[in-house]
């Protein structure tokens, strides 16, 4: 894993590179004030050397100045490594998210996945920038420190650094404990995320049903969660902290009690006794600056493991030998198909379906039967089916997905919008569109008026998923990007079931010039709407009950289909 971070650096090595320089450097310059006071007071003072005492005060002054224009160039430019590293690292996890594939995201919160992308991604972003140089400050120090002492006393200096390995053992010994609190808090954040991105995105029903006290009730729940994994993470700092101030405050009386007797023997002198004093208090320093960067490593290390937990997950796969291929007339083949998702039972079998090129194939029957499901797979939404989808007698898996999906439009149900404008959003049926061909897209979805009406048009901001447009506005900005993006095939899963009356009249107008001349599945509830289709399949179970026209089903005696149409007249 360690291996995987480290290629970040990668592309940023040049700007790193001379972070560590100037890093060192600091480290050097930091050795000097102790060093130049045990000069000044073993041989300048008492010699009354006035002239090297200035000399050496200026020198002193040069080494602080030029360490600030360092530590600028260390806090600057080294968050910049860490923040470019942070940036590689979310493109890499936003463009892998984009390739996973449905089952995915059938069993993972958004919340969680964003909690990982912002959260985890800011830890990593400061381990990348602190920790080397964390490191590379206090090796420098502490073996530049280890030698000079030496050539003091040697006695003296293993006895302080003897104090080292202990605190190495007890930061090691701690490592487990605050790596596995570590990773449980992260958990718990990612669901309290996934809690509140929940609850936001559906607060106008919480309003409606009055559920603001049981989704409180909810995110307390999550929250409290939440508590007690920082409990045990901060248990866990709490000991390794204390730990390690215990530890350093021995060394202090270890140098304390030992430069006292070393000094009483005459075995150093007093001064030496104040350098062993000062580089004591320097060394410190970096010693608490490895602590910290065990309990650093930790954190941005396990926030770099759920990071590559994302990017190790299968993306879709193609097939070696897929190709681009253009669709020229769209006759639709399922040739016994089998599917069950990931967690669950089968829900398609032994499904046999066929759909002329240019003609309307509809899917009628209770809800969980598997009609959608159908949807799904011929765009290889999912792909763990048996059996073969064909599309001109080509299999779909023969297809790459870009060349497959281009040919298939999709008018959903719950039509989703991304928050910008109605423009944004209608130019995702085809980015390269031409301004002509937009407003024939608008024209044709019956939007026209409405844009119209609108101060700023086909400019006007629509809201998170759509929240300022009514349902019926919504359906038609899909509609208009299904015209714009001119496929072959046409997929129409209930995408007017939940419209009122005189909404989906108007909208239905627009989906019948949308199917004229496309091969279209279309899944109703209604089926008024689809008794015109060139052909009705009922599913139920996962099964194919019934295959015909609307008047050959009808005259079917106790037909499922005819159940469903009678029951259909009484309603409506």
């Amino acid at each position: 894993m360690l291996k995987r971070f480290l290629r970040y650096y990668r592309p940023h090595k040049t700007l790193f590179f001379w972070d560590m320089v100037a890093a060192f450097f600091i480290a050097v310059l930091d050795c000097f004030y102790p060093v130049i006071t045990r000069a000044i007071l073993n041989d300048h003072i008492p010699n009354k050397n006035m002239k090297l005492i200035i000399v050496y005060g200026v020198a002193l002054f040069l080494v602080y100045t030029v360490k600030l224009f360092l530590l600028y160039f260390v806090n600057y430019y080294g968050h910049l490594v860490g923040v470019r590293m942070q940036a590689d690292m979310r493109r890499d996890m936003f463009n892998h998210l984009q390739k996973l594939p449905f089952s995915y995201y059938d069993d993972h919160a958004t919340g969680v996945l964003l909690s990982r992308m912002v959260n985890d991604l800011m830890e990593i972003s400061e381990l990348a920038h602190h920790g080397p140089e964390d490191l590379l400050l206090s090796l420098v120090l502490l073996i530049g420190s280890f030698f000079y002492l030496l050539s003091i006393n040697w006695q003296l200096t293993l006895i302080i650094f003897a104090f080292i390995p202990v605190l190495v053992w007890f930061s090691a010994k701690m490592r487990k404990r605050m790596h596995d609190a570590f990773l449980e808090t992260r958990k718990r954040v990612g669901e309290i995320n996934a809690t509140a991105e929940n609850s936001i995105t559906g607060i106008r029903v919480s309003k409606a049903f009055d559920m603001e006290k049981s989704e409180s009730a909810k995110f307390e729940n999550g929250n409290a969660r939440f508590v007690v994994a920082r409990k045990h993470a901060y248990k866990a700092m709490g000991q390794f902290s204390a730990g390690t101030v215990y530890i350093i405050s021995l060394l202090n009386f270890a140098v304390l009690l030992g430069g006292g007797l070393f000094t009483y023997y005459e075995v150093i002198t007093l001064t030496d006794f104040f350098t062993f004093m000062l580089f004591v208090n320097l060394f410190v320093t970096p010693i608490r600056s490895l602590v910290g960067f065990i309990e650093q490593y930790q954190n941005g290390m396990t926030g770099f493991k759920r990071f590559t937990e994302i990017l190790d997950e299968p993306i879709e796969t193609e097939s070696p030998t897929a190709k681009d291929i253009t669709v020229e007339k769209g006759k639709i083949e399922l040739r016994n198909i089998n599917f069950a998702y990931e967690k669950g039972g089968e829900v398609l079998k032994n499904v046999n379906l066929t759909v002329e090129a240019g003609k309307t194939l509809a899917l009628v029957g209770a809800s969980g039967g598997g009609k959608s499901t159908i949807c799904h797979l011929l765009p290889r939404f999912y792909t763990q089916h048996s059996g073969e989808i064909l599309i001109d007698v080509i299999p779909t898996d023969e297809f790459t997905f870009s060349s497959l999906r281009r040919t298939i439009g999709i008018v959903q149900q719950d039509v989703f919008l991304f928050d910008g404008t109605i423009r944004d959003n209608i130019m995702c049926g085809n980015p390269e569109a031409t301004e002509t061909e937009l407003a024939e897209a608008v024209r044709r979805a019956r939007l026209t008026d409405f844009v119209n009406g609108l101060e700023n048009g086909l400019d006007t901001e629509v809201g998170e998923r759509g929240v300022k447009l009514s349902g019926g506005q919504k359906q038609r900005i899909s509609i208009a990007r299904v015209f714009l993006k001119n496929p072959k095939i046409l997929v129409l899963d209930e995408a007017t079931s939940a419209l009122d009356n005189a909404t989906e009249f108007l909208i239905q107008e627009s989906l019948n010039e949308l199917c004229a001349g496309r091969t279209t599945i279309v899944v109703a509830h209604r089926l008024s709407t689809i008794r015109h289709a060139d052909s009705i399949a009922v599913i139920d179970e996962g099964e194919v009950k019934e295959y015909g026209t609307h008047d050959e089903l009808l005259n079917i005696e106790n037909g499922a289909y005819k159940t469903l149409y009678e029951a259909s007249s009484k309603l409506s």
